[in-house]
């Protein structure tokens, strides 16, 4: 038994936030702390004071954590003074209080980077301990000093822990007051989710009524239990359950069935080709967390090149003239005074420059689409020809293309390039300028996408440029997707699977510093090394480069913790340690530095998750690293010492690669049929009032309610089942009954 907790946390925006540049704006980003942990940071949205990031997160959390909290700053403070003076430096220095006593260090002109290195003494007074507090302002020789952030430490912390390192300037108390009355508002969207899971003998009662949904025959789709649980679900949670059962039908080897099943409902439902899938029913929603949780590689090895090219030239593309930024385009690359003829005619060349390769590495990777996926679009192509055949249906030519084309390139290729970073194709979130251009090509791609049909309507007259490319675009589409589902099978390669990734693929890869073991006499920044890293289910490996031959490996199995270091410890940020054990009992330490936060938060949690099911975890380690005879964090002098701080072994991010966990998964089922009890009891009772009434009748309508009926009974046995598990448990939590056998 086991209990799970979870957040799902969407970073929405900010609004009206204070100006922290000399420019009278800020470039903001958001982090997400979990007892002050930084666990996700969203990307830096510049020059902007109202952000929008639409970032969304899943952290996976222990039962015991006690504190969420949300810090939005601005980027170029982390690390660096802010700037108070026009030249864009400023003038620091630094007072320091304690009690009634102060102190100042020497004002360093013209500068954000000051190194003072000077000692200040300040002796204990009676009475009760004091805290410390820093000030640091900036030197004004007109009107008042600007201040410019503090850090304060409380007793307990002076008198066990002494401060060592870098440590994040916060504001004044008063600091709404200092920013003109207003700090500015930041918009969130939280759900925390914590569940006890039972052992898997009891989920496997719902589990059956499940896979007997989509195994049954066709005339009893619409009555089946899954049907019922579909009929309960608002559109709110929709989309977590299309997650949690494309992941348990996954694990059961029943992702083609299900899948079919789905379409089935949704084809006999739509009466008008052109609306197929175009709503977020379950079936559009399984559908789509299907291909992200199956289809995530293959996307990126398509898409990842061009998309990299297009952050990368930063190029400017505009096909309205109501955008054109005319004079940017002569300060740039135009002689004399350019037109918008030029401008369109540049951007044309470009725009089709990156459309080329993209649609040259989507038309010949048949290959590399994953099995599951071709299947998938098999059986959907099939449903559709059967629900739509051409001779009724004008359009029918094209509903086999559109029903495949409208996934796999209006959900899944073309947001990917409008937004990289939410397909983890990029780390940050493109400038104004490279958004627009993605934005661009995202819609050519939906275009093509579309097969054409749109061209020419609405009010995107501008595009009319790119028309001749996308056409010709077009027919090589239609032979990619009969190629794409000219695939033999009917169901998944390997059967059930029992994870996303298998253990021998890498799932995360990249360069990192790494600390040498032991460096003696070197200066830290010559003591990490650049190396490239590789991390599958089973080694952490790492070379000289990619192509290296020669590897040093750690299993993953030997792996006890993986926590990230105080900056303090070798005045670097970023940086991790995976602390492990060899096969004599011994513990090793590694230090590895990430290029940003970002790169440590995913690190850290693949790290985590891939050494999960390890057993021995440690309870707690140094946050810090010993030198010159101590630990920077605790001071205690004997490296075998204890660790100072607990662990996070449970703190990880969400995300496509999370390993199948089928009790979990139908706990979520039950929890949405808990939702929908009440709904669940009246359509019964309603249903039965209806089949007496209609009891004299014969024929199929009769027997669908009766299967109705039936659905829904087997669905309240259930419920009532596991009802009693979690409440035989709960007692058992609060020591009113000892645990026993449950009924299964």
């Amino acid at each position: 038994m086991a209990k799970s907790s979870s957040l799902n946390v969407r970073v929405v925006e900010g609004r009206a936030l204070p100006a922290k540049d000399v420019s009278g704006s800020s470039d903001p980003y958001c982090i997400v702390k979990v007892d002050d942990e930084v666990v996700a940071r969203t990307a830096t949205i510049w020059r902007s004071l109202s952000p929008f990031w639409g970032e969304e997160y899943t952290v996976h959390l222990p039962l015991d954590f006690h504190h969420l909290a949300f810090y939005v700053l601005d980027e170029d403070t982390v690390g660096d003074l802010a700037p108070r003076d026009i030249s864009g430096t400023s003038d620091p220095f630094a007072r320091v209080f304690w009690g009634s006593q102060s102190l100042e260090t020497s004002t360093i002109k013209k500068t954000r980077f000051p190194h003072w290195d000077e000692v200040l003494e300040l002796r204990e007074m009676p009475g009760s301990p004091s805290p410390l507090r820093v000030e640091l302002w900036d030197w004004d020789m007109v009107g008042k000093n600007d201040f410019l952030g503090m850090v304060e430490f409380p007793p307990q912390v002076l008198q066990h822990n002494p401060p060592n390192g870098w440590f994040r300037l916060q504001p004044f108390p008063r600091a709404e007051e200092d920013s003109g009355g207003s700090l500015g508002a930041l918009r969130l969207k939280v759900r925390l989710t914590e569940d006890c899971v039972l052992p898997s003998q009891y989920y496997q009662p719902l589990r059956e009524l499940l896979m007997e949904s989509v195994l049954g025959p066709a005339e009893e789709d619409a009555a089946s239990p899954l049907a019922v649980l579909e009929e309960l679900t608002s559109g709110d949670c929709r989309q977590e359950l299309a997650t949690k059962l494309v992941k348990l039908f996954l694990g059961q080897g029943l992702t083609g069935p299900f899948l079919d099943y789905l379409t089935r409902r949704e084809v006999a439902r739509t009466t008008d080709p052109n609306t197929l899938f175009r709503s977020n029913s379950l079936a559009s929603k399984s559908m789509e967390q299907f291909m992200k949780l199956v289809g995530m590689p293959y996307l990126h090895e398509v898409l990842r090149p061009v998309v990299s090219r297009v952050f990368e030239e930063r190029k400017y593309m505009e096909l309205d003239p109501c955008k054109m930024d005319l004079g940017r385009t002569r300060r740039i690359s135009f002689k004399g005074a350019p037109s918008e003829e030029h401008v369109r005619e540049a951007s044309l060349g470009l725009l089709t420059g990156y459309l080329g390769p993209i649609v040259d590495a989507i038309v010949g990777s048949v290959g590399r689409c994953p099995p599951a996926m071709r299947l998938a679009f098999k059986q959907l192509r099939q449903r559709v020809e059967e629900r739509f055949p051409q001779v009724e249906h004008e359009v029918g030519q094209d509903v086999k293309y559109l029903a495949i084309s409208g996934f796999l390139f209006l959900r899944f290729f073309a947001p990917a390039i409008l937004t990289p970073k939410l397909f983890d194709l990029r780390d940050q979130h493109a400038d104004p300028q490279t958004s627009r251009s993605l934005l661009l090509l995202a819609k050519a791609v939906q275009s093509i996408g579309n097969l054409g049909q749109q061209l020419g309507q609405g009010k995107e007259l501008w595009m009319a440029p790119l028309h001749p490319f996308l056409l010709q675009s077009i027919s090589r589409v239609r032979d990619f997707l009969d190629q794409l589902v000219d695939v033999d099978g009917k169901e998944e390669a390997g059967g059930p699977a029992r994870a996303l990734v298998p253990p021998s693929v890498t799932v995360r890869e990249g360069y990192l510093l790494k600390r040498k073991e032991e460096p003696a006499g070197l200066a830290t920044r010559f003591a990490f090394k650049k190396r490239y890293f590789r991390l599958s289910g089973e080694t952490l490996s790492y070379s000289k480069s990619p192509e290296w031959q020669m590897r040093s490996s750690i299993p993953v199995s030997h792996i006890r913790a993986v926590e990230r270091v105080d900056e303090g410890a070798f005045q670097l940020p970023h940086v991790m340690q995976v602390v492990t054990q060899d096969g004599a009992g011994a513990m090793h330490t590694s230090y590895l530095q990430c290029k940003n936060v970002n790169e440590l938060n995913q690190w850290v949690s693949a790290l985590r998750k891939a050494s999960a099911p390890n057993p021995d975890k440690l309870a707690s380690c140094h946050p810090g690293a010993f030198r010159s005879g101590h630990w920077t964090c605790c001071l205690q002098a004997e490296r075998s010492a204890s660790g100072c701080s607990r662990t996070h072994s449970a703190v990880t991010l969400g995300d496509w690669s999370d390993p199948l966990d089928p009790d979990a998964e139908t706990q979520m089922v039950y929890r949405q049929l808990l939702l929908g009890r009440d709904r669940l009891r009246m359509k019964f009772l309603e249903d039965s009032n209806m089949h007496t009434t209609l009891e004299a009748d014969s024929g199929a309508c009769t027997d669908a309610l009766a299967r109705q009926r039936e659905a829904a009974a087997r669905l309240l046995e259930v419920l009532t089942d596991l009802d009693q598990a979690h409440e035989e448990f709960q007692q058992q939590e609060q020591g009113k009954v000892v645990w026993g056998p449950l009924r299964p």
